[in-house]
């Protein structure tokens, strides 16, 4: 829901600058908190983690119903800040159950699962804006739309509440998820610096987390909220999501695909992101020459001459997204079989994807030119790739794994996976 109402562009407002605002405290938070946030779920565990995850959506949501007659903009602040903190809570809990839930080789199948789940919300989200926006061609979505993203936000974090504990679930393979252990908050952050010092490979992923949200302003905000009218700023969200459901389920089928070793597949996986970022940004410069902060908005109508060229960049940029998306949780998965580890990983990730989106926010907000906000999501996305690729070349094939004494052992991709179902078969 709230990715449906983010596509809009400007959570569904004519002038994105409470979004804005909203999104720099939102994403500020969440960066503070995620680094630790793997500390609070080791005690948590993974029900009640996401549970507290869930509460934080409905008050954003609410907060912009309330400022479409209000225009309460703190009242927008603090929803941010709030869904900031919640947000560390549930994709913490996500992450972990999608990297440390299936067996190594059903890993991407299940990255898969849930990007598609994630964005059939969406869709779902998206479905709901368009038909309450269909007849209007300007201004800011109704209020039907808010209420309906709060009922469907509750009823998601109570949910939460009902979700089958970590230690009772059985992977196809018939071992279990490995039981945590908590020994301690101070053991937990000697954990989390740990992990950095014994697995520093992981660094070479920040610059890639750190792009993986900073885009989306810019094709949010920039391209739909700026280019297109109410009612096709909602269509061209709902084909978006839709397109993210695609790519996902594609691109975790072939990281699953067994005919080749995961190294290879992995750097197929990154010579094809590369291209995509090469070819889709390329396409998207075109674009960028028709449009201009300082003139006011064409709002492209669904009916204009040639709009289904624009909408299948937008769609473009949405499968580019998914693919990235899927590698980086399956390079994070990829690198570790502990889930303790994975939700260090994860808060790494959701906390420095955070940061990058606070920043574009903020050049947002401060209505840089648009060649600002869309050559910075061009260059990091292309930039990351590169410093990330040593990894794929020289760690993806090792994994680190728990051994009976309790110390970490680095093997490889093969004599991972049958040591991981001998060991939790003797545990079981």
């Amino acid at each position: 829901m709230y990715n449906a109402l983010a596509g809009l562009g400007g959570a569904g407002q004519v002038d994105a600058t409470a979004q804005n605002n909203a999104g720099i405290a939102l994403h500020t938070t969440f960066a503070v908190v995620g680094f630790l946030v793997g500390i609070a779920h080791n005690f948590l565990g993974t029900k009640w983690t996401m549970a507290i995850g869930g509460i934080g959506y409905c008050v954003y949501s609410a907060a912009f119903l309330c400022y479409n007659h209000t225009h309460n903009e703190p009242f927008v602040i603090f929803s941010g800040a709030l869904l900031g903190f919640c947000a560390a809570f549930l994709w913490c809990a996500q992450g972990v159950v999608m990297m440390s839930y299936p067996t190594e080789a059903e890993r991407g199948r299940a990255i898969a699962i849930t990007w598609l789940l994630f964005n059939l919300g969406a869709v779902i989200g998206a479905a709901v804006s368009l038909g309450q926006n269909w007849s209007v061609k300007a201004g800011h979505v109704t209020d039907g739309t808010y209420v309906v993203f709060i009922v469907l936000e509750v009823v998601g974090a109570l949910l939460c509440c009902v979700l089958t504990p970590s230690e009772k679930i059985i992977r196809s393979d018939g071992t279990k998820v490995q039981n945590l252990i908590h020994p301690g908050l101070k053991s937990d952050i000697v954990g989390l610096y740990t992990t950095l010092v014994t697995d520093p490979w992981v660094i070479l992923l920040f610059p890639m987390f750190f792009a993986s949200n900073y885009f989306y302003t810019y094709q949010f905000n920039d391209v739909n909220s700026y280019f297109f009218s109410t009612r096709t700023r909602a269509f061209n969200n709902l084909w978006y999501w839709i397109t993210q459901i695609l790519g996902a389920a594609c691109f975790g089928a072939f990281l699953d695909w067994q005919r080749i070793n995961r190294r290879t597949r992995t750097l197929m996986g990154w010579m094809f992101l590369f291209s995509m970022v090469m070819v889709i940004w390329g396409g998207g410069f075109v674009f960028l020459r028709q449009t201009d902060r300082n003139i006011p908005s064409p709002e492209m109508d669904v009916f204009d001459n040639n709009y289904i060229w624009y909408l299948f960049l937008y769609m473009a940029y949405a499968l580019l997204d998914s693919v990235w998306q899927v590698f980086c949780y399956y390079t994070m998965g990829a690198m570790a079989n502990d889930p303790r580890k994975l939700a260090y990983y994860s808060g790494f990730y959701k906390s420095i994807q955070a940061a990058g989106a606070a920043v574009i926010s903020k050049l947002d907000a401060d209505k840089v030119p648009f060649v600002v906000t869309f050559g910075s999501s061009w260059g990091l996305m292309a930039g990351s790739l590169v410093v990330s690729l040593p990894l794929y070349l020289w760690r993806l094939h090792k994994i680190q794994t728990k051994q009976e004494n309790g110390t970490e052992e680095i093997r490889n991709d093969s004599q991972s996976i049958n040591y991981s179902a001998k060991h939790n078969g003797l545990k079981n």
